[in-house]
């Protein structure tokens, strides 16, 4: 899962990187939060989720880290999709932003029981 969640962190690096290229190009930063986002949640965070579930493999073979990865993966996109067009100026879509962060959070409370209680019984 370690591996999986790297390579897929990788996407939203090229993807962050590409919007952030469109964004000086235009000198249009409408999404700078769909940016920072994308970068902070899914190059950041799951990298950083990949490195400790490689290093804690017990950890990472658990139905926790399974919700967690489905959720975190549906979550995000939705919310960030959500949130360019909220930021181009569709606001019927702040719905999807909202429902998008809740699944993420829910994703990311998922790993934060996982990683506690795992590593508390591994120590």
């Amino acid at each position: 899962m370690g591996k999986l969640l790297i390579k897929i962190s990788v996407i939203y690096l090229l993807i962050g990187t590409i919007l952030g290229m469109y964004m000086s190009i235009t000198e249009n930063f409408a999404l700078s939060s769909v940016h920072t986002h994308i970068s902070l949640l899914g190059w950041t965070t799951m990298t950083l989720a990949g490195i400790i579930y490689h290093i804690f493999q017990d950890l990472a073979k658990s139905i926790l880290c399974k919700i967690q990865f489905v959720l975190f993966n549906i979550g995000l996109p939705v919310m960030m999709i959500g949130l360019a067009l909220l930021a181009s100026g569709f606001q019927g879509f702040i719905i999807a932003v909202s429902i998008g962060a809740t699944v993420t959070s829910i994703a990311i409370l998922l790993f934060t029981i996982n990683i506690l209680a795992g590593l508390k019984n591994n120590s």
